[in-house]
């Protein structure tokens, strides 16, 4: 499981997206942007960054470390906004800590000029948890101390609002405006060495780093044990599967090369795998 810590201090607001994160200070003498149990979406947008995050570090990609943190019902007191108030007393107990990763960029692809290799895995990466979420308007990449990092991931695994219909052959429904789509070149490359790459220890690992509340009492799984083997069966399906997922987003002006010759994604699907 993820360590625990104890939150100290609320420092702030994070008014940027629409499940109201904060940033908190904890008795580690850490600061966090905590996701909060009690927002909107609940307890499948913290399953969903645990589980990809996890799984992005176990692929090779920087991603600010997680921890549990447990939330003290007398910060709800001591908040003057009531918006605030509402999330932070629906959220007493153990929520979601994000290291905070000071004096990061937002990143924008004109000015970091992506690497191509880099480009295509992250693509390959987002197709295959369902991300939707990297897109140009919302790229969800900081770059720090000359990384680029993956953050946010809460987006994903969008399946398990709804088991019935989950569908490992699933398209990809994020491509076309992927922030990354059109320095994705190098997709081949990135296929072959990702899904050789992920196999059943690398899920479970993941998904073992949910704690066992966050996944209790969903329709249709008798236990947290059934539901990670549900995350674990869906992905590894769509890594061993036809990787027909992928898709065939619109980059590169006509969909054949990019400015500087290289194939563009488009390209790439077009002329068959």
């Amino acid at each position: 499981m993820l360590d625990q810590i104890t939150a100290t201090r609320y420092v702030t607001p994070l008014r940027e997206g629409g499940s109201l994160p904060g940033v908190m200070e904890a008795d580690d003498l850490g600061t966090y942007v905590v996701k909060f149990r009690g927002a909107g979406q609940g307890r499948p947008v913290l399953v969903a960054e645990i589980i990809c995050a996890e799984l992005a570090r176990a692929l090779g990609f920087r991603t600010p470390e997680l921890k549990i943190i447990d939330l003290d019902a007398q910060f709800a007191d001591r908040e003057p906004d009531e918006e605030i108030q509402d999330l932070l007393r629906a959220s007493v107990g153990d929520n979601l800590a994000v290291d905070f990763l000071p004096g990061a960029l937002g990143f924008e692809a004109a000015v970091w000029k992506p690497d191509r290799d880099f480009a295509s895995r992250v693509f390959w990466f987002d197709a295959l948890i369902h991300n939707i979420d990297r897109s140009w308007r919302n790229p969800n990449l900081l770059t720090w101390h000359g990384d680029t990092w993956l953050i946010d991931h809460g987006a994903a695994l969008w399946f398990h609002y709804n088991w019935r219909t989950a569908d490992p052959l699933r398209p990809f429904g994020g491509g076309a405006d992927h922030v990354l789509a059109p320095y994705a070149t190098r997709l081949a490359e990135a296929d072959a060495a990702l899904s050789a790459a992920v196999d059943r220890d690398m899920l479970e690992a993941a998904t073992g780093r949910v704690p066992d509340a966050w996944l209790a009492d969903v329709p249709g799984f008798d236990s947290p044990a059934d539901l990670r083997q549900a995350y674990v069966d869906h992905l590894l399906a769509r890594v061993r599967g036809p990787r027909t997922w992928l898709p065939v987003p619109g980059t590169a002006g006509d969909g054949s090369t990019t400015d500087d010759g290289h194939r563009s994604v488009g390209a790439f699907w077009k002329e068959g795998r």
